[in-house]
């Protein structure tokens, strides 16, 4: 059984006792429903208490809305539930993860181009702050992964970089940061993700570094943050195929398994290597990443059979808890195993303050919201200063005038919906505002309305009639279920690119990608923002005008490796 002596919990023999006997005076449907970290649910489409009756769940994670609406609904939820509940959001980037009025700090590349783990501090901070006043009480962040391949399409500026130094060291400040605010920090995504090109969401990405490799980069990061008491950990659909190798010899490949399934990678490496005792949730399970590995119906007891204590996210919520109910009652899946689990969560509520021996919630929000919008955007101000990065700028156009450039011409790349969905923002107005705001002339390219006589006809003494200056901006977000963040190009004729570099001046900046110079290394002046949020565009915009001097440091090598892109 769990130590719960021990750490990440630190329990008193009242405490444990407590724990215990509650779990031995559950019901089988309580102790499933604890197993479940469901979707929020949305007043205006469920009944959430009746919802919270049925289910029982032992958690729930909210997507952003309206402060006082998912106030109003986590109290619903908190009050029906009989044991307390784990409420948590996406706190990667700001208070935005969890309220529509929150703030858009900046993505944690954005804190590591800082070099500054303040910076780091302070994302924990303003999230937390933010989450706690409408009841949220976990954070699915920090995320400790390593942005090892530039072309993984999920990862890059939701990284603290490609050092796992500077990853140990700004992990440790935005845990304190959600600590400091009581938001239980969940650091994410065991074993690790950035070493593939591909997403979890779509497909068992790997990470295929050696046992060795691993231990001396992930491992290393996991070590730390285990050993300095990290309460939760995310496990994702991801393989590790070299440690189940090295935990079993001869496995066969048809054998090895995302560690989200994988009891060599949950019981094997985390808990018997590293010495993780606390809570294991998985990642979303509606993700192809976790249903590719087996049927639905033995993936379910097979993970909490891993080790891992908590399934996030339904596909048919009958449907999987009737799964885990029929793994129990045919023997698949132990009682022992599932109090195992229920003893965890518990464990885990009780250490971390959301609940007492008695068995009453006592992580409340204040009365009245009050989300500290103003000092908090200052806060994100003094980020986005200290890290907007000049890669390069080869011909030295920088700064730029009205006087040197009248006439800009502003194309913007990925600031589109297409039908989807931007988890950041739109860019194109406050740009072209910013723009003429200093006394420039400036006309958008229209993507929507193509000049053909200009495709196929104008030369470059035609285009330097039109304008002095291409000012180039990529808002291409790294975001979940897309396969690449590549520059994409008007099919017809590459009609947006600027083929033009090389005699008229072109300067291009990234809002939300750093590795862009790989599909357009010849451009002479190369800026990265890794954020596009207003106060990162204000920074921008006064150092691209020399009102300020860039100070952003590379946390990651924007080149790619790629000599082309240096020229």
């Amino acid at each position: 059984m769990v130590d719960l002596s021990a750490k990440p919990y630190y329990l008193n023999k009242d405490q444990i006792k407590y724990v215990e006997n509650t779990v031995k005076n559950m019901s089988v449907n309580e102790k499933v429903g604890q197993l479940f970290f469901v979707i929020g649910q949305d007043e205006k489409q469920v009944n959430i208490t009746e919802f919270i009756k049925k289910y029982k769940p032992g958690g729930m994670m909210y997507r952003p809305d309206q402060a006082e609406k998912i106030k109003r609904e986590i109290a619903t939820a908190q009050t029906t539930s009989k044991i307390p509940m784990f409420f948590a959001a996406n706190l990667e980037s700001g208070g935005n993860g969890i309220v529509t009025e929150g703030t858009w700090f900046g993505n944690p590349l954005q804190m590591a181009a800082t070099d500054d783990s303040h910076s780091a501090y302070e994302l924990g901070n303003v999230s937390g702050e933010e989450a706690a006043q409408v009841g949220n009480n976990m954070s699915f962040a920090p995320i400790v992964d390593i942005d090892n391949n530039f072309r993984n399409p999920i990862m890059n500026t939701r990284t603290f970089g490609s050092d796992k130094k500077r990853v140990i060291r700004m992990a440790d400040a935005q845990i304190k940061g959600l600590k400091d605010n009581k938001i239980i920090p969940v650091i994410k995504h065991f074993p690790g993700d950035g070493v593939d090109d591909r997403d979890q969401h779509l497909v068992s990405s790997v990470n295929s570094l050696s046992a060795d490799d691993w231990m001396n980069s992930y491992g290393e990061i996991y070590h730390h943050l285990i050993d300095a008491g990290i309460p939760s950990i995310m496990i994702a659909h991801i393989m590790q195929p070299a440690w189940e190798r090295k935990l079993e010899p001869g496995i066969e490949d048809k054998d090895l398994r995302p560690a989200s399934s994988s009891k060599l990678l949950i019981n094997g490496l985390l808990r018997n290597v590293l010495k993780f005792n606390g809570l294991a949730i998985t990642d979303a399970t509606p993700m192809i990443g976790y249903n590719a590995a087996m049927p639905r119906k033995d993936l379910l007891p097979a993970t909490i059979n891993a080790g891992i204590d908590m399934i996030l996210f339904n596909k048919n919520i009958d449907e999987d808890y009737r799964f885990i109910h029929e793994a129990i009652d045919n023997g698949t899946l132990s009682i022992k195993r599932v109090d195992e689990a229920v003893t965890r969560i518990l464990g885990t509520k009780l250490a971390q303050g959301i609940m007492n021996t008695n068995g009453e919630l006592t992580l409340l929000p204040p009365k009245e919201i009050n989300l500290h919008s103003a000092e908090h955007h200052k806060l994100a101000e003094e980020v986005a200063k200290k890290s907007v990065t000049l890669v390069k700028d080869r011909d030295q156009l920088l700064p730029l005038t009205p006087k040197k450039y009248p006439h800009v011409r502003l194309v913007v790349l990925g600031d589109s919906d297409d039908g989807g969905f931007k988890e950041g923002g739109h860019v194109t107005q406050a740009f072209k505002d910013a723009l003429e705001k200093e006394g420039f002339k400036v006309k958008l390219f229209n993507r929507k309305s193509l000049d053909f006589h200009e495709m196929f006809e104008e030369g470059v003494e035609d285009m330097e009639k039109k304008f002095d200056l291409a000012f180039y901006v990529a808002n291409v977000e790294t975001a979940s279920n897309q396969t690449t963040t590549r520059l994409d190009w008007i099919h017809l004729m590459a009609a947006d690119s600027p083929w033009f570099m090389k005699s008229i001046p072109t300067v291009f900046v990234s809002t939300a990608n750093p590795y862009h110079l790989y599909d357009i290394p010849n451009v002479s002046t190369f800026i990265n923002a890794y954020t596009g949020n207003q106060a990162s565009i204000d920074a921008i915009m006064r150092k691209v005008t020399g009102k300020e001097k860039f100070e952003g440091k590379n946390p990651v090598d924007p080149f790619c490796g790629d000599f082309t892109t240096r020229l």
